[in-house]
């Protein structure tokens, strides 16, 4: 008995059974996550705050302000204080102290990225990173969520800074973290150039680390670094757009990390603006990256795909607020937040965060506090995939999808505890908030404990934004009791802490400070 009758019904039943597999595909929604290195809470035009400020001011992101017309804006989120363990978070969607990639990775493997301390040894943490695959030295091995989206029908792109590995470890490639694409990630953290004129830093007898890698065809023109990246964006996401199939670009730009030179295209306008030099390089910066979320947003518009497309806008840490990288008095660029980058006062964890979830059209605010692994099970709920398989990780993010409804549960959120824990010696000197600090927020509280001198503060957000008035010795019961939580959580994840150079004994847990 012949099944079919004839090839012609074959092959029409063939071309069903595929429109069919691409018309499921066409219900994932594509997704686009703007990743930005070092930009703080208040280096835009739109205001994550109640007001604009005089530092929302200096900049010029109308790309951002219109994303947030169409979005989440998230003004209570968080990230960690330093690049690399934002990052690793985010593909894991462990909490730092958890994945123990407490500070930037170096370039090199196995080479600690910690200063030199007088009283405390940082701990052996995970110097080199995260890794796909296990038993590589110094690596948390996890299942990145890129891997998880590839496996279920997505071409997954990675343009720009990579940062979560070190240099020949699994985890320095994105093609190794579940990335089909990558242009231009590597091990270094920023670039040696932004100038296409320095081959971004690929000259020979010249070339360090962070000599960003491909691009040799903008190499000796005057496309500034933010261009050359959009450009391969736009052509990553061509393909399978062309293909209906859904895509997953992570778009993390070089800049606003140092070397902080300026965009020929926009820093004029700044100088007229009264900003000396540096600053105005800076402004000149963000805004390349405004004009990169623009053009892609538009590309995504003009293709008829904008609406079936997850956005996610977010930052890595608090803005740089030290001399001489910046001008102006210390820890005065992210005024009202207290201190910038490194530290765990506001100004080096808080974070803008836009989301937009599909057919959206209007702009919402949330004041609840989330964290940036919150992001790995919000895409994964966005993306419809409810059933993935981890290697060995359990989730600390939770998915944000419920407050992006307005359908969730005040009392959970509230109760939540966010987590920082950095045993680490980022820079010399110590600062404000900065080497060997962990904190815990719950609700309107934080609390923070400075393991190098054994004190504890704490602070109403709601009432005083820029941590100013330490109500420790006047709220001892909530002191107690937030010391207790964060003690408690940092043994269930075996966080690590320094120890003391004279007897190598652990520094104590925070709830076993005198008040």
């Amino acid at each position: 008995m012949t099944l079919f009758k004839n090839k012609s019904t074959l092959f029409m039943l063939l071309m069903a059974c595929t429109q069919l597999g691409w018309a499921q595909q066409q219900d994932q929604p594509n997704i686009v996550v703007f990743f930005v290195d070092d930009l703080g809470w208040q280096d835009t035009s739109e205001p994550f705050y109640k007001e604009k400020t005089s530092i929302n001011k200096r900049f010029h992101t109308p790309h951002i302000e219109a994303l947030a017309r169409d979005a989440v804006k998230f003004t209570d989120a968080y990230a960690t204080p330093v690049c690399t363990p934002s990052r690793v978070s985010f593909l894991t969607g462990l909490n730092a102290a958890h994945h123990k990639v407490t500070n930037w990775t170096n370039p090199k493997a196995n080479t600690p990225t910690d200063n030199s301390d007088e009283l405390l040894t940082p701990p052996d943490w995970n110097i080199n990173g995260l890794s796909p695959i296990t038993n590589v030295p110094k690596t948390i091995h996890a299942t990145p969520f890129p891997s998880i989206l590839k496996d279920h029908g997505y071409h997954t792109i990675h343009i720009g800074k990579a940062h979560w590995g070190s240099a020949g470890t699994p985890g320095a490639s994105p093609l190794n973290l579940g990335f089909m694409v990558n242009v231009a990630g590597h091990a270094a953290g920023h670039p040696q150039n932004y100038y296409g004129e320095k081959n971004y830093g690929n000259i020979s007898g010249k070339a360090s680390y962070q000599a960003v890698p491909d691009l040799m065809e903008y190499h000796g023109t005057a496309t500034f670094l933010t261009e050359a990246l959009t450009q391969e964006a736009l052509k990553a996401i061509k393909e399978p757009i062309k293909r209906k199939e859904p895509f997953f670009l992570h778009f993390s730009n070089y800049a606003v990390h140092v070397p902080i030179q300026p965009d020929p295209r926009f820093v004029q306008k700044y100088l007229e603006m009264g900003l000396d030099s540096t600053e105005a390089a800076y402004s000149s910066l963000v805004e390349g990256y405004d004009k990169s979320m623009g053009d892609i947003v538009q590309f995504l518009k003009d293709q008829g795909v904008y609406d079936q497309t997850i956005i996610v806008f977010i930052s890595d840490n608090g803005g740089l607020s030290l001399q001489p990288m910046r001008t102006g008095p210390n820890h005065t660029q992210n005024l009202p937040l207290k201190a910038g980058k490194g530290s765990l006062y506001e100004g080096g964890i808080r974070v803008p965060l836009l989301i937009k979830n599909i057919g959206q059209h209007q702009p919402k605010v949330n004041h609840t506090p989330v964290i940036i692994e919150d992001l790995f099970p919000t895409i994964l709920d966005l993306a419809k995939i409810k059933q993935y398989d981890l290697i060995q990780q359990k989730l600390d993010g939770q998915s944000l999808v419920g407050l992006l409804s307005d359908r969730h549960e005040n009392e959970h959120w509230e109760n939540r505890s966010l987590i920082w824990n950095i045993p680490n010696k980022w820079t010399v000197p110590d600062g404000p908030g900065i080497n060997f600090f962990s904190a815990i927020r719950q609700g309107d509280y934080k609390l923070l404990y400075d393991m190098k001198n054994g004190k504890l503060e704490l602070y109403n957000l709601r009432d005083d934004i820029g941590e100013k008035n330490n109500l420790a010795s006047k709220m001892k019961r909530k002191t107690k009791d937030l010391s207790t939580l964060l003690s408690e959580q940092l043994k269930i994840w075996n966080a690590q802490l320094p120890t003391y150079k004279s007897n190598n004994a652990p520094v104590l847990y925070p709830d076993q400070i005198k008040l």
